[in-house]
């Protein structure tokens, strides 16, 4: 078959690979859309947690043998350690990832373990349905905050997962949001998508600010925006470094709350959310032309906002 693969550092192509070998409890999905996740396009640079050669690919829809439309919760845990005995299956220390630890839907086929699969809602179409991953993510990160109801909900970057965020947060009852980029198209999206403010930089204090880049001075940011006693939650991961102002975060009770993943019952949220959620916001991109787009996207020479992979 046919599959985008991660061949050495700050490279993938497009080749053609073995058929998928299911492990025990695995079924075969034909994939209709894998989205590219920026974790891939800065991951994808050098060796880290992906291994060359690899099919990457966790945002993962498709139907099963069965003939189901289904998306593929990629987070695997082990479902018997301390954390996942209390319900932070997100956080196990044995998790892997479809796409990571295992070959992903970069491909025509992948397998997947049966029980990650969710059914889809009806009229909910494959590009739209290819973004339920990230939705999760956005989901578990705004779950972690007390109460979003009335909130003022401050977002930095206007990329897909601050764009996934925005939604999340309104579905959530916020009371007024805020998503800041330096980029005007990327703004006018969060405008279409229900922004109430939208602009450059962050400039007045929030209940809560959802920092969706993950550079130190986004991380900084954040924390600065945020009210005493109000709750940073961290969910970009453009770089691991970190410099906040410490006296300010004790003097104001301010929470940083790191966000990773998603449990299943955000997943299967998300999975609902996306019947009634403004998704029709990707591009969809054909195999033969994803390695192409992928290097343009990693390269930061396309604007494309979500690309979803359409073998």
């Amino acid at each position: 078959m046919r599959a985008l693969v991660f061949t050495a550092p700050s490279v993938v192509e497009l080749q053609d690979v073995d058929e998928p070998a299911p492990r025990d409890g695995d079924v075969i999905l034909e994939v209709m859309g894998s989205g590219i996740c920026g974790s891939e396009l800065h991951g994808f640079r050098s060796l880290g947690f992906r291994k060359p050669p690899l099919v990457m690919g966790h945002e993962i829809v498709g139907v099963d043998p069965s003939g189901r439309r289904v998306a593929v919760n990629p987070l695997l845990s082990c479902g018997h350690c301390d954390l996942c005995s209390r319900g932070l299956t997100e956080v196990c220390r044995e998790r892997g990832l479809i796409g990571v630890h295992r070959p992903g839907g970069f491909a025509e086929r992948v397998a997947v373990p049966a029980d990650a699969l969710y059914v889809l809602p009806d009229g909910v179409d494959w590009e739209a349905a290819a973004m339920v991953e990230p939705l999760a993510n956005a989901v578990h990160a705004l779950r972690l905050v007390p109460d979003v109801r009335g909130a003022r909900v401050g977002v930095i970057g206007a990329g897909a997962i601050g764009l996934f965020c925005l939604l999340v947060a309104r579905r959530f009852g916020a009371g007024h949001i805020t998503v800041v980029d330096p980029t005007e198209a990327r703004l006018g999206t969060a405008t279409r998508l229900g922004a109430d403010a939208t602009g450059p930089a962050l400039d007045e204090e929030y209940d809560v600010v959802v920092d969706a880049v993950g550079l130190p001075a986004t991380r900084a940011d954040s924390v600065l925006r945020v009210r005493p006693g109000g709750h940073a939650v961290w969910i970009g991961l453009a770089r691991a470094e970190a410099t906040i102002e410490g006296n300010e975060l004790v003097r104001g009770q301010r929470t940083i709350l790191g966000s990773f993943g998603y449990r299943s019952g955000e997943f299967a949220e998300a999975v609902a959310l996306s019947a009634d959620c403004d998704l029709g916001w990707s591009t969809g991109v054909s195999l033969e032309d994803s390695q192409r787009v992928f290097m343009a996207l990693a390269d930061g020479t396309s604007d494309i906002v979500r690309a979803v992979i359409r073998p």
